[in-house]
Order: structure tokens, then C-alpha cells, then sequence
């Protein structure tokens, strides 16, 4: 059973789930996503699920399909490089000016000079009216025929820019838009982000009337963090303003909710709420209001706009996809198993996802045998390696340790990442167990051999501050963020120790103070603070702390601490109150039930 200290980050017991919001974004608004990276918009449809512009029925084989994925995929995980590629050379083998026009951005946002010179003259030579690939390829080629280097400095940067709108603006000014929505990939790689907001401010300042021109000002200003007011409100401006020019026009809708999102969720929430009012049958929006759901963590309302949307469109499996993973996110197991039965009965997704979701299913309500079968038919790769990993678990608490220390050392640990993993999990396997100092002697062997690897650091860690090794503890964590200075869960780690375990609470209420501002949301690092602030003597804000960090995640361990102080402050029965709320699903939590036999035996 872990302490509070093993959740200072998220955890990695389940990487599916860890990504839900990600993955419910991609699911139906892959642009919404890229935009507010700075990433080129998806093609529209999706290019995995329709044929290449070029490339007849007959000629659209699996491989072009694989192709076509695999750049998708590249460009939703932020691998532009090889999502240039893999679309450049599907482009040149069906012809498709869309795919061209993909490879050649996304050539230039990711400044592969040469790749997007040759997608410029492929798009080019395929759609010859085209003017954009036309300025690329002018751009970048001089007189000589080499490649010319892309002005660098702010002033030559802008200067540039100016001359490549304006040269549009005069031959196709339809394209101008086209243009604006290319700026801040093309500007991503710029370190100096608000330095960008401004570039992008004055060279929108002669189109006030295109949307994109004033979208693009909007973004620009939603990455630099919006953490000034001045610039928030230049955003909310901007996206108003591109709105007013384009009513109803999703993207800036949904940028329009994340501006709102960073000063209120609630407001973005009510935001999008009446934009589906009057766009219901919208799976973009959809999809980022439920994200925003899981954000803060209401799944049944994240599930319930999927279900509203997949009402509508019934063959649309990615819907049914979403309404499957909320269903686990909320433990509802037999609607998720049912559903991800239909999808795998239907073929559907990524080669392993719904089979490592059924197993994962099969493994949270108690039936380890069929759990281990489901993990065995996730096939190879990278869900089929976490697969492999998940039996040794379920070995473990089957009391089947040494069975689960031979399978795992014979397991094909060929990368670091793999020997690093298979480390944590013998380790895993001992910690469940009970038994602390063996895991702490399997992580540090692994130290041995591997002395600043993160992920063994800060599992050392934890395991030490179980066996009441504060030293080491400290060391660990230490060293962990000399190698990471902005970890906010190795800061949260560090600062709870030093808060819950020594005299240097001033000190311990720092970090948590720095991992605060690095996460300000996360339920473990707000319980960190309530009971740092509880710690100092100060029962009112450690009280305002922990019930936010309980209201975003119940978990019995935040539970005992909120009901610690309440019991505190006289408040004895609200703190019983809270206890029992987590009692019922966790009655064996060793850190609830010691707080209320200290407390109320």
C-alpha cells in the first residue's frame, strides 16, 4: 500500500488513462489540438480515413493507408520530422496536393530545408495555380539554386514575412488567410515567445478584416502563457475579433475556450456549452468541452457529450471509442467492456489498444487469468511490451513472486528505457508485497548500473522514505533535480519529506511552493501545500488547500489529511465525514486508518 509520498506525480500504473485528455482531443479535434501547439491543422477528413486526392479506388492499397497513418500519427505526437517525410513521400507516389501541401509545412515549421523545398516543387508541379508553394520555393532557393538560409534576428525575421503577405495579398489574396494560419508553426521553434506575439501583432496589423490575422494573434499570445493581464486580454480580444469576422468558425471557438481555460474552466465550460447550442451535431467542439470535463475530472459529463454526439453519428467508432475510455476512467466496467468488445469485434483502432484496454478491464475486476490471456494477445510493440509488464504484476499479487522475477527476467530488454522498466517492476512486485527493503535493494542494484536514470531515482526515493530512510530519501530527490530542475513532482516529493518528516518545514513549503507553480492544478501537490500550511500552525488556508485538492481527487490519503485538520479546527464531525467517504473503497489504506485510530480510536 503506498503513502502519500508515491503520489506526487501521476501515476504510471496506467499510461492509457494518464493521457485521457490527449487522447479524447485527437479522438474528434486533432486541429483544435495542433492549433494551440502551433502545429498545421489535421487534413480535413482526416487523411487515414479517405483515399489520397490522386490515388483512385483501385490504387489505394494498404501500404499507401499505413503510409498516410503513420504520418498521422507522427504529426499528433509533435514528430514533424517524420511526419514531413511519410507524407512527402505518399504525396509524390498518389499525387495528392493535399498530402504535398502537408509534407511541404510541415518541411518548413520544422525547418527541414531541403524536404520542404523538394514538397514545394512537388505541390507546385501538381497544382500549378497554387501561389504558396511558389513563395516557398523563392524563399528558399537563390539565384545560385542552393538553399538559402531563412532570415534570422526578430527585425529581419518580421521584415521578411511582411514581404511574403504582402506578395500574397497582392497575387491571391484568398491565400492570405492560408498564410496567417502558417505563422506560428512557422515560428515555433523561436524560443522567445512573447518576441513572436509581437512580430505576429504588427504583421496582422494591416489585415484587420481576416480572420486567420487576427486567429493568429490570438494563438500567438495563448503561448507565450498568457501570465500577464495585459496580454490575456489581447487574446480574448483577438480570437472575439476573428470570431466576429467568421462567426460560428470552430478552431477559433475552441482557441477562444482554451484562453478562457486558463482563468476559468468554468467559464470555458459555459462558453462552449452555448456554442453546441446552436452547433450540436459539432464533434469538434464536442470533443473540447469534454476534454475540458476531464480536466477537472467530471467524467460523467465528458461521457455524456460523446454519447450525445455518437447518438448522432452512430458509425462513427471514434465516438464510441471515447464513450469506452470514460466509462473506464469512471470504473464503469461492464458498459467499457461491452464497448470494447463491440470495437474489437468492429476492427477497430491501433493494433493492441482495445485489447490492452479489455485486459485492463479483465484485471481491475478481479478475473487475473482472462486479464493475462487479453495482455497476451496485445501484440508487439509498445503497448505489447507495457502488456508484458502487467503479467509480471498480476504474477506479483497472485503471490507468485519468484514466478513473476523469472518471467520478468527473461523478457528481451533490449533498450535502457525496457531494462530501467523491468527494474521498476521486480521492484514493483516487492513493494506490493510489503516487503520495502527488497525493493530498495533491487532499485539501487539498478542505480548501480544506471546511477541518473529519473525513473529509479525517484522510485529509490519513495521506497527509502518507506523504510523511514530520510537521508536517503533527500539525496535521491536531490540528485533527481539537479539532473531536472523544473520535476515539480521531484519538488513536491522533496518538500513533502521535508515538511512531513523534519524540522525544515519553512523549507519544505518553498519546493512545494515551486512545484505549485509549475503544476497549479495537480490534487497532490495542493495536499502537499494544505498540509504545509497545517504544519505551520496555519489550519485555515491548509483547510481551503486540501478541500481543493480533495474536490478535484478523492483519494483516502488527501482524505485523511482534510479530515486531520478539520478534527484540528473542532469540526469532528465533517472530518469523520470525509474519512468515512474513502473508507468503504479503501479500508485498508494505511495512512486513513492511522490517522483515525491517532485520532478517533
Amino acid at each position: 500500500m503506498s503513502t502519500i509520498a508515491d503520489f506526487r506525480r501521476r501515476s504510471r500504473s496506467c499510461p492509457s488513462l494518464a493521457a485521457l485528455p490527449l487522447v479524447l482531443a485527437l479522438l474528434v479535434a486533432p486541429d483544435a489540438v495542433r492549433a494551440q501547439a502551433g502545429l498545421p491543422p489535421a487534413i480535413d477528413p482526416p487523411a487515414a480515413s479517405r483515399a489520397p486526392a490522386g490515388a483512385s479506388s483501385g490504387g489505394l492499397t494498404a501500404e499507401i493507408m499505413y503510409r498516410v497513418l503513420l504520418g498521422d500519427i507522427a504529426l499528433q505526437r509533435g514528430e514533424l520530422p517524420l511526419a514531413a517525410r511519410a507524407y512527402y513521400e505518399v504525396a509524390r507516389e498518389t499525387r495528392d496536393p493535399v498530402l504535398a501541401r502537408r509534407a511541404t509545412e510541415i518541411g518548413v515549421a520544422s525547418r527541414q530545408r531541403v524536404l520542404a523545398l523538394d514538397a514545394a516543387r512537388l505541390w507546385s508541379e501538381i497544382e500549378p495555380t497554387a501561389e504558396r508553394p511558389k513563395q516557398i520555393i523563392a524563399a528558399y532557393t537563390s539565384s545560385t539554386g542552393r538553399v538559402a538560409e531563412i532570415p534570422v534576428g526578430a527585425l529581419d525575421l518580421k521584415a521578411h514575412l511582411e514581404r511574403i503577405l504582402a506578395e500574397t495579398a497582392a497575387s491571391s489574396p484568398q491565400s492570405v488567410g492560408d498564410a496567417f494560419m502558417q505563422l506560428n508553426q512557422l515560428l515555433s521553434q523561436e524560443a522567445d515567445k512573447a518576441d513572436v506575439y509581437r512580430i505576429i501583432v504588427a504583421l496582422a496589423e494591416p489585415y484587420p478584416k481576416v480572420a486567420e490575422a487576427q486567429f493568429a494573434v490570438a494563438l500567438a499570445a495563448y503561448n507565450t502563457g498568457l501570465s500577464d493581464i495585459g496580454t490575456a486580454a489581447a487574446a480574448r480580444h483577438a480570437v472575439d475579433r476573428a470570431l466576429a469576422i467568421r462567426p460560428g468558425w470552430e478552431r477559433a471557438a475552441i482557441l477562444k475556450s482554451e484562453i478562457l481555460a486558463k482563468q476559468s474552466p468554468a467559464e470555458a465550460i459555459a462558453y462552449l456549452t452555448d456554442f453546441l447550442k446552436d452547433a450540436p451535431g459539432s464533434r469538434p467542439i464536442g470533443a473540447a468541452l469534454a476534454q475540458l470535463y476531464v480536466e477537472e475530472n467530471r467524467y460523467a459529463d465528458a461521457r455524456a457529450v460523446f454519447q450525445k454526439l455518437w447518438d448522432q453519428y452512430k458509425s462513427a467508432r471514434e465516438l464510441e471509442f471515447g464513450v469506452a475510455t470514460l466509462s473506464v476512467q469512471m470504473k464503469d466496467w461492464s458498459t467499457a467492456e461491452r464497448l470494447f468488445e463491440d470495437l474489437k469485434a468492429a476492427g477497430y483502432g491501433e493494433a493492441g489498444v482495445v485489447d490492452f484496454y479489455l485486459a485492463q478491464i479483465a484485471d481491475e475486476t478481479g478475473r487475473p487469468d482472462l486479464a493475462i490471456e487479453r495482455y497476451r494477445a496485445v501484440p508487439e510493440g509498445e503497448r505489447g511490451w507495457l502488456a508484458k509488464l502487467r503479467i509480471a504484476a498480476i504474477m506479483g499479487r497472485q503471490n507468485r513472486i519468484e514466478d513473476a522475477r523469472k518471467y520478468l527476467a527473461d523478457l528481451p530488454a533490449v533498450t535502457i528505457d525496457q531494462r530501467v522498466q523491468v527494474i521498476q517492476a521486480e521492484a514493483q512486485l516487492y513493494r506490493e508485497a510489503g516487503d520495502h527493503a527488497k525493493a530498495y535493494a533491487v532499485l539501487t542494484k539498478g542505480l548501480a548500473d544506471h546511477p541518473d536514470e529519473t525513473e529509479l531515482l525517484y522510485d529509490a526515493a519513495m521506497v527509502a522514505e518507506k523504510l523511514g530512510r530520510t537521508d536517503d530519501t533527500e539525496a535521491r530527490l536531490k540528485r533527481l533535480l539537479e539532473l531536472t530542475p523544473d520535476n515539480a513532482h521531484a519538488l513536491n516529493a522533496l518538500g513533502y519529506t521535508l515538511v512531513d518528516r523534519t524540522s525544515r518545514t519553512a523549507e519544505g513549503f518553498a519546493l512545494i511552493e515551486r512545484a505549485l507553480k509549475l503544476s497549479p492544478n495537480d490534487p497532490f501537490i495542493l495536499d502537499s501545500m494544505g498540509w504545509a500550511y497545517f504544519r505551520m500552525g496555519k489550519a485555515d488556508e491548509a483547510e481551503r488547500y486540501l478541500q481543493r485538492a480533495f474536490s478535484a481527487r478523492p483519494d483516502p490519503e488527501i482524505a485523511a489529511h482534510l479530515g486531520e485538520v478539520l478534527w484540528t479546527k473542532g469540526e469532528r464531525e465533517r472530518a469523520r465525514a470525509v474519512w468515512k467517504s474513502q473508507l468503504g473503497a479503501n479500508p485498508d489504506n494505511a495512512v486513513l486508518q492511522e490517522t483515525m485510530r491517532r485520532l478517533a480510536p
